[in-house]
């Protein structure tokens, strides 16, 4: 159950009721996708990082190990150890970003793995199923992901199929929700917004998925490749047609400046591989800007990565010795600089609730929106 607390302008802050926990809201979902964060982060060490949320990916957990197996091992929370909410996305944008031979159908998408090559057949149902297995808090509906750009005619048609699949996954949730035995019979749905860079199929979209009352609603199909300006035009078109009373999540987004911007427009929900990502190329977040931590310049700086930080990697080490971990390719330095970009993405949501609650928000903003990703 989502509860708004309250609003400044356009943006939220609100909690998120699960049977796994409360989420304040906005949240960042951190990645891990195969029921780990890549750079050596345990579900322990995220709750250090004040993680919330963590995202898996059912597409890549239905491929290794198997859905049945992590089933057979009392689902995803007791096999990885993590206790709090977890969200698995539905499978539909890799079988649309990996697959490159696939046919797509009204019954679901044909395509081969990308690990074995073995053929997969997916659709609604199949998608419920395995993430029924996976027991997660929030399972999301399948959708078809249309590259960018697509006609629109192309649109059109794989939105209004897009919702025909909303609702067999609707149907089939119930279900398995009510089957005896289930790993998660609260498990929640949410919907997913496309409609390519289209503002009226994404608003006409919007209206029709919002008529099934599902438990959280996204926008996806954006943070694919098109200018910053569309994405924000487009989540301006479509949040006055978001129901009020649930959560919103904007897929795959972002940079911390993105995250600011789409707070504003009214945005609770948000996930990226970027901060663990850049983290593992020496790419770390401060409060002043993106640190390259390969340059010359930091092999012999006393400093922690960011003065104002107060994560373990902080507390304890150097830019100079992060600097020589990555230039010697120890494993260390990608543990580090994943577990410093987490805590500030998460300590960043932090200071935007903080803003919220003492309606300070539009000040924030202005400070930190374009700051936080320029390159020092």
């Amino acid at each position: 159950m989502y509860t708004l607390i309250k609003k400044e302008q356009n943006a939220r802050r609100g909690t998120f009721e699960t049977v796994h926990g409360t989420v304040q809201t906005p949240a960042f979902m951190n990645v891990g996708t195969s029921a780990a964060i890549k750079g050596g982060i345990s579900s322990y060490d995220l709750v250090d990082l004040k993680c919330q949320v963590e995202l898996c990916n059912t597409y890549h957990l239905h491929v290794r190990p198997g859905d049945e197996l992590i089933r057979r091992m009392g689902g995803l929370h007791k096999f990885m150890g993590w206790q709090r909410p977890i969200l698995t996305d539905s499978g539909g944008f890799q079988v649309f970003s990996l697959a490159k031979l696939r046919t797509i159908r009204e019954e679901g998408v044909t395509f081969h793995s990308h690990v074995d090559g073995r053929k997969i057949f997916m659709g609604p149902e199949e998608s419920m199923r395995i993430q029924s297995n996976l027991g997660s808090t929030i399972a999301m509906a399948f959708d078809e992901c249309v590259e960018n750009p697509s006609t629109r005619e192309y649109s059109k048609a794989s939105c209004d199929r897009t919702v025909r699949w909303l609702v067999r996954c609707k149907a089939e949730m119930a279900r398995l929700n009510a089957l005896p035995g289930t790993v998660n019979p609260h498990q929640l749905l949410f919907g997913i917004n496309q409609g390519c860079v289209y503002d009226d199929l994404r608003v006409e979209h919007m209206k029709q998925i919002a008529e099934l009352n599902l438990d959280g609603y996204a926008i996806g199909g954006l943070a694919v490749g098109e200018p910053a300006e569309d994405m924000y035009r487009i989540i301006d078109a479509v949040e006055p047609f978001m129901p009020a009373d649930k959560p919103r999540y904007l897929m795959g987004v972002g940079t911390p400046s993105n995250i600011l911007e789409a707070v504003a427009r009214g945005v609770d929900l948000f996930d990226c591989v970027m901060p663990s990502r850049n983290a593992r190329h020496a790419h770390v977040n401060t409060w002043k800007g993106i640190r390259n931590l390969m340059n010359a310049k930091y092999a012999e700086d006393p400093l922690p990565i960011d003065e104002e930080c107060g994560c373990p990697t902080c507390r304890r080490h150097s830019r100079a010795y992060l600097r020589h971990l990555f230039k010697a390719n120890e494993m260390l330095a990608m543990r580090l600089a994943v577990m410093h970009n987490l805590w500030f993405y998460n300590t960043l949501m932090e200071k935007i609730r903080e803003a919220l609650d003492q309606g300070r928000f539009a000040e924030f903003r202005a400070q930190y929106s374009g700051l936080l990703d320029t390159r020092i």
